[in-house]
């Protein structure tokens, strides 16, 4: 009797294991087939449109949270500063000052 319920423990244990061991052969199969190695790539591609899609918009609300940092500092949208003398001019761009000697 002790011999037969090894015996059956052992066919059980055999059966499992070759069930499991065949289940996951036909995943990594699956997997490696031209369809599956397809169906990876379109899903992978999908993911890194996503992510670059929301790198993109990060770098564009950071670009304008700089922008109003760098006009702020220079002032930008205030308006220019009066000049003094005739032979000046101011460069709205970056108001700056420049002395007009050579007739530009």
């Amino acid at each position: 009797m002790k011999r037969l319920f090894w015996l059956s423990v052992g066919a059980g244990a055999g059966v499992y294991a070759t069930n499991r061991v065949k289940r996951k052969v036909t995943r990594i199969a699956q997997a490696w087939s031209p369809e599956g190695v397809a169906a990876r790539a379109v899903t992978t591609g999908q993911s890194t449109g996503r992510r670059l899609r929301y790198f993109a918009a990060d770098v564009r609300t950071e670009m304008r949270a700089r922008e109003a940092e760098l006009r702020e500092a220079v002032r930008m949208d205030q308006a220019p500063p009066e000049v003094d003398g005739p032979r000046r001019r101011v460069l709205k761009a970056r108001y700056t000052i420049i002395d007009d000697k050579d007739g530009h």
